[in-house]
């Protein structure tokens, strides 16, 4: 029996409101279906208009993320007018106008670049910014179809434009979707030109966007933004390739298996390895075409237990040298090797993926004077590395936003598959030219009969077995991270695996140089440590492990494997019941 409840007037005079004005007739059939239903006591359908009428979309330096559908707390087309009217507002505020930028002929208009991936609403979303910005008077060019996320970012460095705005949920559930949005141009120094914002900026954008604006009240445009042509795509790829040392260019003899995960990585990455001169890849065939409902997969992100399974599979069956995955929008990467004496196949953590790139990059950097960096939550192993050779490296917060404005940057990398290997292209991870890079290191070792895993013993003898991992805590209520946090602040654990907690640091106040960030670092006796923060895009604690035995031969790397691998495992039990799951 369907429960009945009295609906809320004041929600229902909100959602009848909404659906007057809402621009697309499939979210307004939606709103008013629910409507009905609750005017005629459906509890579940006042409990769906709540969610949806639960509060304006809050914008922050991930810009917008949630599920698509009607109402003020979900990504629709009236959200996105909105939004993209509010950004106009603060481009057009921070250059004082369209007139005054334009000087009488001596400059031009702000400029803006919109893109957009495959996901359901991606290109609805992304016209009707344009719409918006065009009609604000800014100069608005619009990418010409689903492309990945790093080919927008190198285009507001590339066309040296104000600001850009990427419409992707990156590896998000199926339902979701997003509004990222980076800046350039006149709006920023040279370290920041074509990155994520940050704060202040993402505040002001927010104090921008006026969420009770009727519709009718935001000007749209139907014509006067420029659609790119191909030419964009051909210039990232010919940017991109410069990511390859020209000494390489004889080793590049490599099967790889690839896939997209049923996003547009694949519209890009086979042409740009076949344009450096490797075999062009075997892509996963059941994956291979951009696809919003991420058939083949639960969840589509490559770290996910069972997202490369058909990649494994057909690595297997090939007998290749290498599998290369990217998330669906492509600005992660990762890779899976095939285990030593064919002892099946494993997929690399970000951080041993990290490492390698920066291990194979670092004599280039060391040549040109530049910095490596990686955020706090990443292994330690890429700065010691980055010691050995004389290198300069920098600790970040958590996300490309913080990496890609370090001073001299010639490298970065986040844990969560996140690499940016030519930062005077895009300033922000990019799986494309990583996935380049990879390529480069994977063929230049199998030509001499090497390995990746090689070259991680290498490194293992050199600065001892390093083994780093996760663990996350789902919450229905974002109140209850405050709670988590708030509980071991107040009582942070004195031993952790049996191991002493020599250190305890709160972040919140700033450390060793960073600003101050909402987490809490703990390092045990033996040099283990443990970092745990609240999530930045979902309802969730994360908290980061890492372990680092020695190792005095290689005779004993498996056996010293084998016990890190087990105090992680014990490390990641004892954080567990230390947050009380």
């Amino acid at each position: 029996m369907t429960e009945t409840t009295a609906p809320d007037p004041a929600l229902l005079a909100a959602a009848e409101d909404w659906a007057r004005q809402d621009p697309d007739d499939g979210d307004r059939a939606v709103l008013e279906a629910e409507i009905a239903a609750a005017r005629a006591g459906d509890a579940g359908a006042a409990a769906a208009l709540a969610g949806r009428f639960a509060g304006p979309l809050a914008f922050g330096t991930a810009g917008l993320r949630a599920e698509e559908g009607p109402g003020p707390a979900r990504m629709n087309r009236a959200v996105v007018r909105r939004t993209a009217a509010g950004l106009a507002r603060h481009v057009l505020s921070r250059l004082d106008g369209p007139a005054a930028a334009s000087g009488g002929g001596a400059a031009r208009p702000p400029r803006v670049v919109v893109g957009y991936d495959a996901r359901r609403g991606s290109q609805r979303f992304a016209r009707d910014s344009a719409a918006v910005f065009a009609a604000a008077g800014l100069e608005t060019v619009l990418l010409p179809r689903p492309l990945p996320t790093p080919v927008l970012a190198f285009a507001v460095r590339h066309l040296d434009a104000e600001a850009g705005v990427m419409v992707t949920a990156s590896h998000n559930p199926p339902a979701d979707n997003g509004y990222k949005v980076y800046l350039g141009g006149r709006l920023t120094d040279e370290a920041g030109r074509g990155a994520q914002i940050t704060a202040p900026t993402d505040a002001e954008i927010a104090a921008a966007i006026d969420h009770a604006a009727p519709l009718d009240s935001i000007p749209l445009a139907e014509e006067g933004w420029t659609v790119a042509g191909e030419e964009i795509v051909a210039a990232y790829r010919r940017a991109a390739l410069g990511v390859l040392s020209p000494e390489t260019g004889a080793a590049r003899r490599l099967d790889v298996v690839y896939t997209p995960l049923h996003g547009v990585g694949g519209t890009v990455l086979p042409d740009l390895l076949a344009a450096a001169g490797f075999d062009r890849p075997f892509v996963v065939p059941e994956q291979a075409e951009p696809d919003p409902a991420f058939p083949t997969v639960a969840f589509p992100n490559p770290e996910e237990p069972g997202a490369l399974d058909l990649a494994l599979a057909a690595a297997r069956e090939r007998g290749a040298d290498l599998v290369i995955a990217n998330d669906p929008d492509a600005d992660r990467l990762a890779l899976a090797v095939p285990g030593r004496d064919g002892d099946g196949w494993r997929m690399l953590t970000g951080d041993e993926v990290g490492v390698l790139l920066g291990h194979h990059l670092l004599g280039r950097l060391r040549s040109r004077g530049a910095v490596v960096a990686a955020s706090v939550v990443s292994s330690r192993l890429l700065s010691r590395l980055a010691a050995e050779r004389g290198v300069a490296h920098e600790t970040t917060l958590t996300g490309f936003k913080w990496i890609s404005r370090v001073p001299g940057l010639g490298y970065g990398y986040e844990e969560a598959l996140g690499y940016c290997v030519a930062p005077e292209l895009v300033r922000d991870k990019d799986g494309l030219t990583a996935a380049l890079v990879a390529a480069e290191l994977a063929a230049g070792l199998a030509a001499d009969g090497r390995t990746l895993q090689d070259v991680l013993d290498e490194i293992a003898l050199a600065h001892g077995v390093t083994v780093t991992g996760q663990l996350s805590v789902r919450v229905a209520d974002l109140s209850l991270l405050g709670a988590m946090m708030s509980r071991l602040r107040l009582a942070p654990p004195s031993s952790l695996a049996g191991r002493e907690v020599t250190a305890a640091v709160d972040l919140a106040p700033g450390y060793r140089g960073l600003p101050g960030t909402d987490a809490l670092l703990y390092t045990t006796a033996d040099d283990s440590r443990v970092i745990v923060r609240p999530s930045g895009t979902e309802p969730k604690l994360k908290c980061y492990l890492e372990v680092v035995r020695p190792v005095d031969s290689a005779d004993r790397l498996a056996e010293v494997r084998a016990e890190a691998t087990a105090a992680l495992a014990a490390l990641t039990a004892a954080v567990s019941e230390a947050l009380g799951q």
